[in-house]
């Protein structure tokens, strides 16, 4: 008998515990919103707007002019740059369709330098502000210390111009209607 009541004990014991753990987790997740999947993304989620602001102001405070050449994407602008490439001699540009990419859920922006001479430029290599550093990665860890994900870091397609923030989120949550939270002001 007290075997049995020692056994019993001990599973409300580990019952509960792991109660405990999923009541933790669960406030420590964020709660994703999931909307109809008719809803299309019209802007960039003001998270990621209020980082490319601060990106911008603290490139520009070094001396750097970050232009955003790119921001949200419909799928039909989406299918357009999948398509280069692959229907033209031109390079490809991306490997992802029509709400593969970040940028079709307002969570994505591609950036350039404006060099000296006012010209919006690509080059890796250019040290604008002739502090022997790249420029363009200088903004890369700006943007890094803001909370994106940069492009050059990916290992199967190296994408310099990209930044995202994820939010935790996949692309196949997003597929499926989930939305980083929006803070009410």
């Amino acid at each position: 008998m007290k075997a049995l009541k020692h056994f019993t004990l001990s599973w409300i014991a580990i019952i509960l515990f792991i109660g405990l753990l999923f009541w933790l987790y669960e406030q420590t997740t964020p709660s994703y919103e999931r909307v109809d999947g008719e809803e299309t993304v019209s802007e960039l989620h003001p998270d990621v707007q209020e980082a490319v602001d601060t990106l911008i102001d603290r490139a520009d405070d070094i001396d750097i002019e970050v232009v955003i050449t790119d921001g949200l994407r419909t799928e039909e602008e989406q299918e357009t740059l999948y398509a280069r490439g692959r229907e033209n001699e031109e390079d490809i540009v991306t490997h992802a369709r029509a709400g593969e990419s970040y940028h079709n859920y307002g969570l994505a922006v591609d950036y350039a330098i404006r060099n000296h001479d006012g010209e919006v430029i690509w080059d890796i290599h250019y040290d604008g502000n002739n502090n022997g550093e790249s420029d363009w990665f200088e903004v890369a860890d700006i943007a890094k210390e803001l909370g994106f994900e940069w492009g050059g870091d990916f290992n199967s397609f190296t994408d310099y111009p990209h930044l995202q923030m994820t939010f935790g989120l996949s692309i196949s949550e997003l597929q499926q209607g989930y939305r980083p939270p929006v803070e009410e002001e």
